[in-house]
């Protein structure tokens, strides 16, 4: 997941980002443009506590994921 859609999927900005996953906004200016999977992780979790639909792209369950990588 890249850094710029996560914030768009919760509200567009790094303020609203950063409240609705419970962190200030320096943390999230610290993120990498290609988030590892824990921040991707909360990522999602923030969007379902929110009612935010999570992009099907986004929502592979892991062990489908983990087969496609290994193949």
């Amino acid at each position: 997941m890249e850094k710029i859609k996560a914030i768009e999927l919760l509200g567009g900005t790094v303020a609203k980002a950063a409240d609705a996953i419970g962190i200030n906004s320096q943390a999230i200016s610290q993120w990498p443009d290609t988030l590892p999977p824990r921040l991707a992780d909360r990522v999602i979790a923030a969007c379902v506590r929110s009612g935010i639909a999570v992009p099907r792209e986004f929502a592979k369950p892991a062990r489908k994921a983990k087969q496609q990588e290994a193949a």
